[in-house]
């Protein structure tokens, strides 16, 4: 835990992982996962091989594949195979229901989705029986009527394909109507192999230096964040040990036995370590650290601080979406301004606008508002992609405001969206399904206080005439929603009331629902 600077001598070298494999083809790239190790030499064999096993069953540069996988070396070669064959790849978060599984490949035209054998049930839904017809079906471990992958990808050998291109992420991201939104963007032109190595620039970014890893990757792979930081450390070098869940001593051992030095996390992780007893925290050496970055959710002043003194300054925190990055909050600048999201990184510009879309001077909060080089455009969605912009400039909902040093501090949601343990729900989801229910008249639902994951799920419900309020229907109206979403959008709780507040114009007034429940302003800050 140094503040020494590199020095330019460990970045004048080849990096991204297939120089790597060239030139360092014994150096671990999985150092430990729930399926074994790989040298950097054996993972791009195992990628060639997938490249060739994909294009045997018809993708071609430009298609999409998804991945329905739980943490380990599958969804990290599936990424670095499409990054070379010119595929886009999309990783699908694992509590999804059939129907919105089906909602997704339909979407986004995916050509192949690989499976793993523990979430075949989704595979059953009607909604993903209509989209098997254009998407071919690939199992890891055994699905019935499936080929395995690791089938498919001995067949093929382990040379270099040709026509070598470039790939990308392709996202799925909740929009405010519920409906999923994908984000994909113009795939990169030149040598994939290059383009890797160009990449280092995330190394230097977050000061994850080459071949001084390794990188520990405890949440879900298959979140945006999480892989692009995996993914960005692998590529310089950090070898990654993979967790198949978060477990807060785990992770302490972990650090400490492999010489962590660099990690992504979410704050709901910190507030798990931090509720181990001082006894287990002091067992461990994690004095390797050199850099942990957080992002996904607000992470409270208090939680950070007590990391920062664990820990020491190696927690850096990030802002922005998989719709663009926006700022670095390096650890000593946090420390001199406590709350602080960052500052704009090289070739983003930040503005706060007020409600007429006129710029706001520093210190005034309005809507957070960003400027790239790239853009972006949510897929097929061109009324979204407008809703979110101004000119140039694009938004993701948030309210805040600058310093008069460019420093930002995040104070609300502009839109409804909860983060509950760092990922997103929107309510107008929750709300649908609920307002199905034949014995709710209307509901709304909301984010409430959560020490632990930030926020949790909360339907407030006003129930039809015929219907009394009682422990067992609150439960029932969970196991409704439980039926037809991913777990992790469902309420934890249910809360019953006569009427709910709506405006003259029928919009429900969330805010005075959300003042019974957060404490003082009544604000998510």
């Amino acid at each position: 835990m140094t503040d020494e600077a590199p020095t330019a001598s460990i970045w004048d070298r080849r990096l991204g992982a297939w120089w790597i494999a060239e030139d360092e083809p014994d150096l671990l790239a999985i150092v430990s996962s729930p399926s074994g190790r790989r040298t950097y030499g054996q993972l791009i064999d195992e990628v060639h091989q997938l490249v060739h096993a994909f294009r045997a069953l018809g993708l071609e540069p430009g298609d999409t594949l998804a991945a329905m996988l739980p943490n380990g070396i599958e969804i990290v070669e599936l990424s670095l195979a499409c990054q070379e064959a010119g595929w886009y790849f999309t990783p699908l978060n694992t509590f999804l229901t059939g129907g919105e599984l089906g909602e997704i490949l339909a979407h986004s035209d995916a050509k192949a989705l690989v499976v793993h054998q523990q979430f075949s049930p989704v595979l059953d839904d009607p909604a993903v029986h209509a989209a098997r017809g254009t998407t071919a079906i690939v199992a890891v471990g055994e699905i019935a009527g499936a080929p395995r992958l690791d089938d498919l990808r001995m067949l093929q050998p382990a040379s270099p394909p040709e026509d070598r291109r470039n790939g990308g992420l392709f996202t799925y991201t909740s929009g405010t109507t519920g409906k999923p939104k994908g984000i994909r963007r113009p795939l990169p032109v030149g040598d994939p192999s290059e383009v890797a190595s160009a990449g280092a620039v995330f190394g230097r970014a977050f000061d994850f230096r080459p071949l001084q890893g390794p990188h520990l990757a405890s949440t879900a792979m298959y979140h945006g964040g999480s892989h692009s930081f995996y993914m960005g450390a692998l590529h310089v070098g950090h070898g990654l040990v993979i967790m198949s869940k978060f477990d807060p001593e785990e992770t302490l051992r972990l650090i400490e036995r492999h010489r962590v030095t660099s990690a992504y996390m979410v704050p709901t992780q910190f507030h798990r370590l931090l509720r181990l007893p001082q006894e287990v925290r002091d067992r461990y050496d994690v004095s390797s650290l050199r850099t942990v970055v957080h992002s996904a959710a607000p992470c409270p002043k208090d939680v950070k601080q007590q990391m920062l003194d664990w820990w020491g300054p190696v927690i850096w925190e990030t802002y922005g979406g998989m719709e663009g990055p926006a700022t670095i909050a390096k650890p000593r600048r946090w420390l001199e301004r406590p709350g602080t999201v960052g500052r704009a990184i090289k070739g983003v510009k930040l503005t706060i606008l007020d409600e007429e879309g006129q710029p706001l001077p520093a210190g005034e909060a309005g809507a957070v508002y960003m400027e790239n080089d790239s853009g972006f455009e949510y897929h097929r969605d061109a009324e979204g992609t407008s809703h979110a912009f101004k000119g140039k400039r694009f938004t993701l909902g948030d309210i805040g405001y600058l310093d008069e040093d460019g420093y930002l501090f995040i104070q609300d949601r502009a839109k409804d969206m909860i983060i509950t343990g760092g990922v997103n729900v929107y309510p107008a989801e929750v709300e649908a399904v609920l307002s199905s229910h034949p014995l709710v008249a209307d509901v709304g639902v909301i984010g409430v206080p959560d020490p632990e994951w930030g926020e949790q799920i909360k339907a407030v419900v006003q129930l039809d005439p015929s219907a009394e309020p009682s422990p067992e229907l609150a439960t029932e109206l969970v196991a409704y929603c439980r039926d037809r979403l991913a777990s992790y959008k469902c309420p934890r709780s249910v809360d019953f009331r006569d009427d709910l507040p709506r405006t003259d114009a029928g919009k429900l007034y969330k805010r005075r629902l959300r003042d019974e429940y957060w404490p003082d302003t009544g604000a998510k800050l």
